[in-house]
């Protein structure tokens, strides 16, 4: 089985080099195309609290493992690190890395009981994009795609899910390659290659041209895959010539705007999924946090480093949070924020090692309660010991906001059934 998926990979990767080498494209993953894969017939849907509120989802990824304890779980005693709580006005506290973010506490919903088992970074990222645990047998979808799967295209032109600050890293996992996430590397920079270097009506011509010789090819051998890229280019045709490109371009909004964000990948970051957002695509992730020194990995110098990375993500994330309320567009989008992790209890003045049985993610948006917090940890805040909420669970919560009955079931190329969030249970409490 994994020489399939080695080969499946090894023929995308082929053609999508072929694009670029013969038309100059890099901006195809993530346009729009069809399922190609089986699905089961979907269940009646018992609609409740928060059900299809969320209209778009801005899905922040705090890359390093966030300390809870010194952000949204702050305690005392042996686990209390440098920070300081903060009281907020929606009754519950928060640290004093996070000023700008308690200042907009009643408009969040924090989850202090998220709990997992993995503890290794680019394994633990891999469970809390797709819900999944990383198996080398099969590669799983992030939630982008499967809204995509079970909700179609979100716009004409524009793709349904962009990821800012990170490649797409096969956020298609077994569905078409279509339903990869447009991967928009630095915000500030917006769509790289998004023209023909020799301009679109020659790359018109030479797409006819590839198209008239692939013809007979396509019909002797019918494939969905080399269906879905040639989906792409007839996609990739009609943005470059959209005025919907323009939704890409930061540099449209006021500069107070985009000081009111950060200027920062990040704040920019945000700043864009908001625009993007407003124009219509469904699904955006932007990631914080590079290598080493400039993610949330706090396992040494924890003090200085949250005082260089902790101000990025709260003026950016306020900043969101006050643009989508002020324009209407908070209602029906729904903005997570999550990291792989949180960090062990005990703090001996420098820093604190991966823990994956207790961290926190933040909702806002879409039907979410205000000024409330959901589940909690022990003393220490090393458990949960009230309303455990696994990843599966996160995943299960966002896709029933976004109208998704959740026990639909799609085979993949393995003849496994998958769902979104590997059969998780939505925390409806979390909905007004």
């Amino acid at each position: 089985m994994k020489n399939i998926v080695d080969q499946d990979l090894s023929r995308r990767v082929f053609m999508e080099k072929c694009a670029f080498a013969a038309f100059g494209l890099s901006i195809l993953s993530g346009l729009r195309g069809t399922s190609a894969f089986a699905d089961e017939p979907a269940p009646a849907v018992k609609k409740g609290p928060g059900f299809g509120s969320a209209r778009h989802i801005i899905w922040l990824r705090l890359k390093g493992g966030v300390s809870h304890i010194d952000t949204f779980d702050p305690k005392s005693g042996k686990s209390k690190g440098p920070a300081s709580p903060v009281a907020t006005k929606a009754g519950f506290q928060l640290t004093d890395y996070l000023p700008k973010t308690a200042e907009v506490a009643s408009k969040i919903c924090v989850i202090r009981s998220m709990t997992a088992k993995v503890g290794v970074h680019e394994d633990a990222c891999y469970l809390m994009r797709t819900g999944y645990e990383k198996r080398g047998t099969i590669l799983h979808p992030g939630m982008g795609a499967w809204l995509q799967q079970h909700l179609g295209a979100s716009h004409k032109t524009l793709p349904s899910s962009v990821c800012v600050n990170a490649p797409a890293q096969n956020g298609n996992g077994f569905f078409p390659p279509s339903f990869s996430p447009l991967p928009v590397l630095d915000p500030e920079a917006g769509l790289q290659n998004s023209s023909s270097q020799e301009g679109y009506v020659r790359l018109e011509s030479r797409l006819a041209l590839a198209n008239e010789l692939d013809r007979n090819f396509r019909g002797k051998h019918p494939d969905a895959n080399v269906a879905a890229y040639a989906d792409f280019y007839d996609a990739a045709l009609r943005l470059m010539k959209s005025k919907d490109l323009k939704a890409f371009d930061v540099a449209a909004e006021a500069d107070k705007t985009r000081d009111a964000y950060g200027r920062n990948k990040f704040g920019q970051g945000c700043l864009l999924a908001r625009r993007l957002v407003e124009s219509g695509v469904r699904f955006v992730e932007v990631e914080h946090g590079g290598a080493g020194s400039d993610d949330w990995d706090m396992h040494n110098n924890l003090e200085e480093r949250m005082k260089d990375m902790a101000p990025q993500f709260d003026n950016a994330y306020a900043a969101l949070l006050q643009d989508l309320d002020a324009r209407g567009l908070l209602a029906n989008t729904l903005v997570a924020a999550t990291t792989e992790f949180g960090r062990k209890p005990s703090f001996d003045g420098n820093g604190r090692g991966h823990h994956p049985t207790a961290f926190a993610s933040v909702l806002a948006g879409a039907g979410v309660k205000r000024g409330f917090v959901y589940g909690a940890t022990d003393d220490l805040g090393a458990a949960p010991k009230e309303k455990p909420v696994t990843v599966g669970d996160l995943h299960a919560t966002i896709g029933w906001a976004a109208g998704v009955p959740l026990e639909k079931q799609f085979t993949a190329p393995n003849g496994r059934p998958f769902t979104v969030g590997n059969n998780g249970k939505p925390a409806l409490e979390v909905f007004a």
